[in-house]
């Protein structure tokens, strides 16, 4: 039997959940680190420190046969650290999807604050792309927050028109027509963006991610799912967001540490 262990600050790995629904039937662990939230507004050096700790208390309560890390902020920032280590799989921006798709030759990677001011961002655009595309780097954390306090699912239009606010102009003054969703949080918001901007083209990593899971985890005998929710944070407020998407699964709570 497979079991996977999946984090992240907080909802973003459920899009990866989701997607490793679909394509496999295993024990997955979701742990939902709330006291670190969010990854995006912190240094690599901190950050490096929460991820360490992270994947230590993972393997030492588990023993998961493989850790994703359900996060684009750490995956990108902290590729040496964890390219060097065993049984992990990161999300990374699909660029090269993306350039196979582009007729503007404009592509826009929708990342976390972090991220878009680091210069691991930059060396992945230049290792990823060819000379001829443009790649437009937009910080999207303000729409992190609509997905973790749950006003996603409460007030639809009031995210709307954030989102509008943020992204139409940058969209329309580079002629964006394909954006990556960097940052797992995104996912949640896609219903959103295709309503607001159908002539653009929204490219989901976690799709890449499951598949890449599944080709790793082939021993698979369970006929469904088992998921074990946990969190550093509250256990019952986390629940009650949970049960609001239709999640009923009990939430304990997890200590880092190290």
């Amino acid at each position: 039997m497979a079991k996977i262990a999946v984090f992240d600050s907080g909802f973003g790995s459920l899009s990866i959940i989701n997607e490793l629904k679909k394509m496999t039937k295993s024990e997955i662990i979701y742990f939902a680190d709330h006291k670190s939230f969010p990854y995006g507004k912190k240094s690599a050096a901190t950050l490096r420190k929460i991820i360490q700790k992270t994947i230590f208390t993972l393997r030492n309560e588990f023993n998961p046969d493989l850790i994703v890390v359900g996060s684009n902020t750490p995956s990108l920032l902290l590729q040496n650290y964890l390219k060097n280590q065993s049984k992990i799989i990161t999300v990374l921006p699909p660029l090269r999807d993306a350039e196979k798709i582009t007729k503007s030759f404009t592509i826009a990677i929708l990342a976390t604050k972090s991220v878009v001011e680091s210069n691991t961002l930059k060396n992945y655009i230049k290792k990823n792309t060819t000379k001829n595309i443009t790649v437009v780097p937009v910080n999207i954390s303000p729409l992190v927050d609509l997905v973790e306090s749950g006003k996603f699912i409460s007030n639809k239009q009031f995210c709307l028109k954030k989102i509008h606010s943020l992204l139409s102009q940058i969209f329309n003054y580079n002629n964006v027509d394909v954006a990556t969703l960097s940052s797992t949080h995104l996912s949640f918001l896609l219903p959103l963006f295709d309503k607001l901007f159908p002539q653009i083209t929204f490219l989901d990593p976690a799709t890449q991610v499951a598949k890449t899971v599944t080709k790793i985890l082939r021993q698979n005998k369970l006929k469904q799912n088992k998921i074990k929710i946990f969190t550093s944070g509250n256990a019952n407020q986390f629940h009650k967001k949970l049960c609001k998407i239709g999640i009923k699964n009990k939430v304990a709570h997890l200590r880092l540490v190290h």
